[in-house]
């Protein structure tokens, strides 16, 4: 009740409008020239996911490629946020233009994934109860297996950015059937072991995270950063207003990049972003920034040894992820430190490459937002892709 008169106040005095249409996906394409798809996905626990396709890009010309290519967001983003740099950057109308079939997913607790088959978000804790490693274990295989089954396609190419991409490999550890369905995995600044982020903001909101769970239980607070929290508002309307004060407060996130996005993209960026997730998720990460090896959600010494019969949670198996794989990461990175990337590159049995972007400013960020994607990492992507598309 104090959150819904928060919102009513900031209404009145900042004039946030709370009842403002966000375009969607399928809306945002179309006003590009692009067509595309809205599915629906429901994972073996019960979430129901929102995702979507891009059938034909605005710039393809000739038939559309053999693989279909798989896009997942990273932490606190949903399908629409990959779009933000618009038809020049944003990594699905790039890949759509290259003539691929383009999905992208949103896990579980954003706004695309705020259903389920018997809970209800607003009043059930069990709701909430999700960490990176059911994001990997339930949501990335149920979309995995949808798009092979509407395509009638044996494999997919799969590109997943720091969230997106530490999720894939907690998928292939814990569902190692799945990891064979893949031909190729590109990981941008992927999320695993945290050990060396230098992002301050990250540390310190994830630890506030983990030292608060008992009060924000208590209180009823499993969700962080919904859409229809007061966080996105006001976001809105300071990036709107003052583009230098949100490329500021980007920059407390991350390492800074002057230039890099563009002014537009930052008026619009933070209407999309934070998404949402789970206060339980960003404990987990919490608890990989302190790890030195990438690792399930721990319980505490009690509830491990239930769990997983061992006080200490396990590694999650990293050769399992015995296919090509695409590391591609920037110096610049606060959030994902290019450490603990290479420390991940020498765990995987089927490297193909370590790219680290040749702009020394390239950060976290970038990866998503850049109004250079399309000069900086996607000739690399595309390469990948042309390379693995008919293999």
């Amino acid at each position: 009740m104090a959150l819904l008169n928060l919102n009513v106040l900031l209404t009145l005095l900042l004039g946030v409008d709370r009842t403002q249409k966000h375009l969607n996906f399928t809306e945002l394409t179309q006003l590009s020239g692009y067509k595309s798809e809205e599915h629906t996905v429901v994972t073996e626990d019960g979430y129901v996911l929102n995702m979507f396709r891009i059938t034909r890009g605005a710039k393809c010309v000739g038939e559309i490629k053999q693989t279909p290519v798989f896009f997942m967001p990273p932490l606190l983003s949903a399908a629409d946020t990959a779009l933000e740099p618009g038809p020049n950057a944003a990594m699905p109308y790039l890949i759509s233009d290259a003539c691929y079939d383009i999905w992208v997913g949103n896990p579980r607790g954003t706004y695309y994934g705020r259903r389920h088959m018997r809970l209800d978000p607003d009043k059930n804790k069990e709701f909430w109860q999700f960490s990176m490693n059911e994001i990997g274990t339930y949501d990335v295989p149920a979309m995995v297996d949808y798009v092979l089954d509407n395509t009638k396609k044996e494999k997919l190419m799969y590109i997943g950015f720091s969230q997106g991409g530490g999720s894939f490999f907690v998928m292939c550890s814990e569902r190692p059937d799945m990891c064979q369905k893949i031909k190729l995995m590109i990981g941008l600044a992927p999320a695993t072991r945290l050990r060396n982020t230098k992002s301050v903001f990250l540390r310190t909101l994830c630890k506030n995270a983990e030292d608060n769970l008992d009060v924000f239980d208590r209180m009823q607070i499993w969700e962080v950063f919904g859409r229809d929290q007061v966080t996105a508002a006001v976001n809105g309307l300071f990036c709107r207003n003052n583009v230098k004060m949100c490329e500021w407060f980007v920059s407390l996130v991350d390492s800074s990049h002057p230039g890099s996005v563009a002014s537009s993209t930052y008026k619009t960026m933070l209407e999309r972003f934070p998404a949402g997730t789970s206060i339980r998720n960003l404990v987990h990460f919490s608890q990989g920034l302190r790890n030195k090896k990438f690792v399930k959600f721990n319980h505490g010494t009690e509830k491990n040894l239930k769990v997983y019969g061992h006080p200490n949670p396990p590694e999650y198996n990293l050769t399992a992820a015995d296919l090509p794989i695409l590391l591609i990461t920037g110096r610049n990175d606060a959030v994902v430190d290019v450490k603990d990337v290479k420390w991940l590159a020498r765990k995987l049995p089927e490297l193909k490459e370590f790219l680290i972007v040749e702009d020394p400013m390239w950060n976290h960020v970038d990866m998503f937002y850049s109004k250079f994607i399309k000069d900086m990492i996607f000739p690399k992507i595309l390469n990948y892709l042309l390379r693995y598309n008919e293999n």
